[in-house]
């Protein structure tokens, strides 16, 4: 979960990366476990649908998205 990811390699077309919610339960046991129990975490992918990042709450993952130059786009 806290894989580091070199953001800066990322065409600058492609500045855009989609937000999603994740249920828990639909991720591996190492990854649970690190979750420290929380049921939903958000997913950050790129336009290609390559997961970039795994964190614990929405504010979070758009707060690292624009800290990186991203623009996030909320997906259901």
């Amino acid at each position: 979960m806290n894989t580091p990811q070199d953001f800066a390699n990322e065409p600058q077309n492609q500045r855009i990366v989609y937000v999603r919610p994740v249920n828990a339960e639909d991720l591996p046991d190492e990854i649970r476990e690190q979750a420290g129990g929380v049921a939903t975490l958000f997913a950050l992918h790129a336009p290609n649908g390559d997961r970039l990042a795994l964190v614990k709450d929405r504010h979070m993952a758009f707060s690292l998205a624009r800290q990186n130059d991203f623009t996030p786009v909320n997906v259901h």
